[in-house]
């Protein structure tokens, strides 16, 4: 059983492992707090980017010999393979440590083992240590993930939706600047910082040109990392002076001839979610627009639902989504509600579906 002073490093660990959100894919996000022989920190680290030092060697470093006889307190089992980076689990024992207390068992087959191979070396572990708080906070690389072992890989796709009390995405004449206020459109772009990839119809580039980069809405300044933006475009119908276009951050064009066509002739979704995932790219923001968003639904490819709900009714205008595949009540999508979280005027609602996604 962990004692208080693993509890609180691990409650630490786990803060640090969500600095990097959005930055480590296709790696998962980790923290690591090294506690010497007396409980003491001597040493933290986290993951901060793919290709970089894991966290637990940016911790042992930090922690020099003081490490040894000590404990490890790390959100992820540690890894039992050489990838970009050697293992971590021969970093730890080399290092001495004679404890390790773990938060999440690793599921990628690659680099799993990690408990069973520091055992062997006769170093304590222990496993499941606020598991469920970690494995919050790596959630899409741990689903997508288990999806890829069990034969289906593909990423975690969010859909994020801006609609009206009514459920309206734009006026009756087409205006859609501004359904929401400035608030919920800055927490819109902290949620694109934390994905690898945005991505929306060619339908939505057409109507609205957006630029589908992570900037600061008050001033324009667009942030060093961005996503790979991904217009779903069966044709190729995109402009070439499409915002899209503008070399601010890397763009797929991802049409028929790229990724092959569906029944219906259009992209194949399930196809596109392979190629995103064999990339690297483990967390996308599907950004719609309202047919494509519906596919997805249909499809059962969407793993989470944020809706900025602004306190207005138009009455009429485009709905946020289009034939989802629901033709009754029975088939609605239900969704459990994960949070619910007022941004200046709006709401931020997040959901998940209650049926498992296709796939998983």
């Amino acid at each position: 059983m962990a004692s208080d002073a693993e509890d609180r490093a691990m409650r630490w660990a786990i803060a640090l492992a969500s600095r990097s959100i959005g930055a480590t894919s296709p790696n998962p996000v980790v923290g690591c707090v090294i506690l010497d022989a007396a409980g003491q920190s001597v040493g933290e680290g986290f993951h901060a980017y793919a290709g970089g030092p894991h966290a637990e060697i940016r911790a042992l470093a930090e922690a020099g010999v003081r490490a040894k006889g000590g404990t490890a307190v790390v959100t992820l089992e540690p890894c039992n393979h050489t990838g970009r980076t050697g293992p971590c689990t021969q970093a730890l024992i080399a290092a001495g440590v004679a404890r390790v207390v773990v938060a999440v068992p690793d599921p990628n087959p690659t680099a799993a083992g990690g408990a069973a191979t520091l055992r062997a070396a006769g170093v304590e572990v222990e496993l499941g240590v606020r598991e469920a708080e970690a494995a919050a906070g790596n959630r899409a690389w741990l689903v997508s993930t288990r999806r890829a072992a069990a034969g289906d890989p593909r990423p975690y796709v969010i859909w994020k939706l801006a609609a009206t009390l009514d459920g309206r995405s734009a006026a009756a004449d087409g205006s859609s600047q501004w359904i929401t206020s400035p608030a919920a459109r800055s927490d819109v772009h902290i949620l694109r910082s934390s994905c690898d990839a945005i991505m929306a119809g060619v339908g939505t580039v057409l109507a609205d040109d957006p630029q589908l980069t992570v900037r600061d809405p008050a001033t324009g300044v667009s942030a060093t990392r961005q996503p790979l933006r991904v217009v779903v475009d069966s044709a190729g119908r995109t402009p070439a002076d499409a915002r899209v276009r503008d070399g601010a951050a890397r763009t797929w064009v991802a049409t028929t001839a790229d990724v092959g066509a569906g029944p219906d002739g259009r992209v194949d979704l399930a196809a596109l979610c392979a190629e995103l995932f064999n990339r690297g790219h483990r967390r996308v923001l599907l950004e719609g627009g309202p047919r494509l968003s519906g596919a997805f639904l249909a499809a059962g490819l969407v793993d989470e639902v944020v809706a900025y709900v602004a306190p207005k009714l138009l009455g009429a205008g485009p709905t946020a989504v289009l034939d989802a595949g629901v033709t009754s009540i029975d088939d609605a999508i239900g969704l459990e509600l994960t949070d619910v979280t007022r941004i200046g005027p709006d709401l931020r609602i997040t959901a998940v579906p209650i049926s498992t996604p296709k796939g998983e």
